[in-house]
C-alpha cells in the first residue's frame, strides 16, 4: 500500500491545483478557520496591531505558499516569537514608534533568513542541543501563559504594564482579586473548550476546529451582554480597515539604538528559522506521501516573506506546527492548500471586519493560553527527565534564564551547560567541532564508523556523511569508538532511520553495548564504560 502511495505523488503547480482542488481547497478552509482568530490574538500579545497577524497568515498563505520547500506547511504568525516581537517593541520605546522600529529590525532579519537559505544553513536546527530548544520552548509558553492570564480575566491593562514576567507570575492573585465577571466567564468557558476539545470522541465534532467553536460561543455571549456599551474598550477587539493600515510602514530609526537593532535582528532570523526548521521536519515525518522537504528553499521563501509583511507592518511569520499538524489532518495534499488559507482569510477580512471585532479578548486569550500549556506541558518536564537527568538541568538552566533574561541568553546557558558537561564526561576538545567518520562499501552494504565522540556540536559532518548514502542499501552505523554519543545526536541518529527506511532502505545502530546509558530511555544519552568510575 505505501509503495503504491509514493508511486503517485500529488503534483505540484497549476497541474497540482486542478488534481487536488476540492481537497487543497476544504482543508485551506479548516486551517482558516483555525488561524484567524490565533493570528489575531498573537498580534495582540506581540504588542501588535491585531490586523497585522492577518496580513502576516494571507502573506504567508498567498504569497510564500508559491515558493516554499516544504508542500504541507503553514505560513503564519506563531505564539513562539510573541517572546521576541512583544520584547523587541518595547525596547524600541513601545506603542506605534516601537512597533515600526521593530518593523526595521525584522525587515534585515528577513533578509538574513534568505541568505540563511542562500547558503544552505537549512541544517542549522541540527547544531543545538535538542534539550536546550524545548527549553526555550516552554519558557515562551510559561511568559505566553503569564501574560495572557489578566487578558482572560478582563483586567486593566494599566495594572501589569510594564511588569517584568516574574513579577506578572506574582501578580496574578491580584490580577484575580480585580477580574471582570462577565468577561471572566467568557475566558473561562473558552479555555475550558479549548482544553477540552481533544477529548471528544466523536470524529464528526472533533473535525470541527475548537478556534470555531470558541468563536460561535464567545461572539454571541458577547452580543448578549453588549460589551460595546457595558465594558471598558479593552474587552473587545479592534483592528480598523485593513486596506488603510496595509502600506509602508517600516521605520529605520531604530538603527540608531545599534545594539538593541542587531540583538533584535539575531533573535528574530535565528528563534524563527530554528521553529520553522522544527516544524518542517515534523511534518515531514507525517506526510502521507513521505515527501522530503527542501529546508533550504523552504528559509528562502519565509525570509521572503517576513521582508514583504515587516515593511507592510505584519508579524514575523515561520512554518507553523499546529496549523500545519491540522492541515495534514484535514487531508490536504499540496501547496496549494496553504495558498488557499491564506486566500479565505483576505477574503474575510476584506467582508467581514465587524464579525473580528466582535471578538472578547478574553476569548483569544484563552486560545493563547491553551497554546503556551502545549508548550510548557508537566509532560515535557517528565518526558526530559526520562531521557536523562543531565537533559532535564539543560532544559530548567534554559528555561530559567530565558525567563531571567531574555530568550538569546537562554539558549547560550543551556549550550553552555551541555558543553561542560561534555567536557565532564571525557569528550576530547578535539571532538566538538569533527567526529571521525569513515564510510565504506561493500556489497550493497555500507558501513558508517563514527569515531571519539558524537555530539550536537559536530553531528552536521556526521550527517553530511549519512546524506551522501543513496537510497535503499543497508546501512550500519557504528558508535564502538565512541567515548560519548548524546541525546541530540541519538535521536538525529533515529531520525535519520525513519527517513532512511522510509525510502526502502534499512538502518542497523551498533557499537553500544560498551556503552552506559544515561536512563532506561532509548533515545538517551550513552557514555563509554571506562569512562566511568
Amino acid at each position: 500500500m505505501e509503495k503504491s502511495t509514493k508511486l503517485s505523488l500529488p503534483k505540484d503547480g497549476w497541474a497540482g491545483l486542478k488534481e487536488n482542488f476540492t481537497a487543497d481547497a476544504i482543508s485551506g478552509f479548516v486551517v482558516f478557520l483555525l488561524a484567524m482568530p490565533l493570528s489575531l490574538g498573537i498580534a495582540k500579545a506581540s504588542e501588535f496591531p491585531p490586523i497585522m497577524g492577518l496580513l502576516t497568515a494571507i502573506i504567508g498563505g498567498v504569497v510564500v505558499s508559491m515558493i516554499a520547500g516544504s508542500k504541507l506547511t503553514i505560513k503564519g504568525p506563531a505564539a513562539g516569537l510573541i517572546v521576541v516581537v512583544a520584547g523587541a517593541v518595547n525596547e524600541f520605546g513601545g506603542g506605534e514608534i516601537g512597533w515600526r522600529f521593530a518593523l526595521g529590525a525584522m525587515v534585515v532579519a528577513g533578509i538574513v533568513q534568505v541568505l540563511f537559505g542562500v547558503f544552505k544553513l537549512g541544517k542549522l536546527a541540527d547544531i543545538f542541543p535538542l534539550s536546550a530548544i524545548h527549553g526555550m520552548l516552554a519558557a515562551i509558553g510559561i511568559i505566553i501563559i503569564a501574560k495572557q492570564i489578566p487578558v482572560l480575566l478582563d483586567v486593566n491593562p494599566d495594572l501589569y504594564k510594564g511588569l517584568s514576567i516574574f513579577s506578572m507570575i506574582g501578580a496574578i492573585p491580584k490580577f484575580f482579586s480585580n477580574m471582570d465577571p462577565r468577561a471572566t466567564l467568557i475566558g473561562v468557558a473558552s479555555l475550558a473548550i479549548m482544553m477540552g476539545w481533544p477529548f471528544i470522541k466523536n470524529p464528526i465534532i472533533k473535525k470541527i476546529p475548537a478556534p470555531l467553536v470558541v468563536l460561535l460561543i464567545a461572539i454571541p455571549a458577547e452580543l448578549l451582554m453588549d460589551f460595546q456599551h457595558t465594558e471598558p474598550t479593552y474587552a473587545l477587539l479592534h483592528i480598523g480597515n485593513f486596506v488603510e493600515n496595509v502600506k509602508y510602514n517600516v521605520d529605520f530609526g531604530g538603527l540608531a539604538m545599534t545594539g538593541i537593532f542587531i540583538k533584535y535582528i539575531i533573535m528574530f532570523a535565528l528563534v524563527g528559522s530554528l521553529e520553522s526548521l522544527l516544524t518542517v521536519k515534523a511534518i515531514d515525518m507525517v506526510d502521507p506521501y513521505k515527501r522530503k522537504s527542501d529546508n533550504n528553499r523552504d528559509l528562502i521563501a519565509v525570509g521572503a516573506g517576513n521582508t514583504l509583511a515587516a515593511f507592510l507592518g505584519g508579524l514575523p511569520m515561520i512554518s507553523e506546527v499546529a496549523r500545519s499538524s491540522a492541515n495534514v489532518n484535514s487531508g490536504a495534499k499540496t501547496r496549494w492548500a496553504n495558498f488557499f488559507h491564506g486566500l479565505f482569510m483576505l477574503i474575510f477580512v476584506l467582508v467581514a471586519t465587524p464579525v473580528i471585532e466582535m471578538i472578547p479578548n478574553a476569548a483569544l486569550a484563552a486560545m493563547l493560553i491553551t497554546v503556551g500549556i502545549k508548550l510548557a506541558h508537566p509532560k515535557e518536564f517528565v518526558n526530559t527527565l526520562k531521557i536523562g537527568r543531565e537533559q532535564l538541568a539543560i532544559f530548567l538552566v534554559t528555561i530559567f534564564f530565558t525567563l531571567f533574561e531574555d530568550l538569546l541568553v537562554g539558549i547560550a546557558a543551556g549550550i553552555l551547560l551541555k558543553v561542560i558537561l561534555h567536557v565532564v564526561n571525557g569528550t576530547p576538545i578535539s571532538s566538538f567541532f569533527k567526529a571521525p567518520t569513515l564510510v565504506s562499501f561493500n556489497g550493497n552494504k555500507y558501513l558508517v564508523e563514527i569515531d571519539k565522540a558524537a555530539i550536537f556540536s559536530n553531528y552536521l559532518g556526521i550527517k553530511r556523511k549519512l546524506e551522501e548514502i543513496p537510497a535503499g542499501f543497508d546501512v550500519t552505523i557504528d558508535l564502538k569508538n565512541t567515548k560519548l554519543v548524546d541525546h541530540s545526536v541519538m535521536e538525529n541518529l533515529h531520525h535519520f532511520q525513519h527517513d532512511y527506511e522510509g525510502n526502502g532502505g534499512s538502518v542497523h545502530i551498533i557499537g553500544l553495548e560498551n556503552h552506559v546509558p544515561a536512563s532506561d530511555h532509548e533515545l538517551a544519552a550513552r557514555k563509554l564504560k571506562k569512562t566511568i568510575q
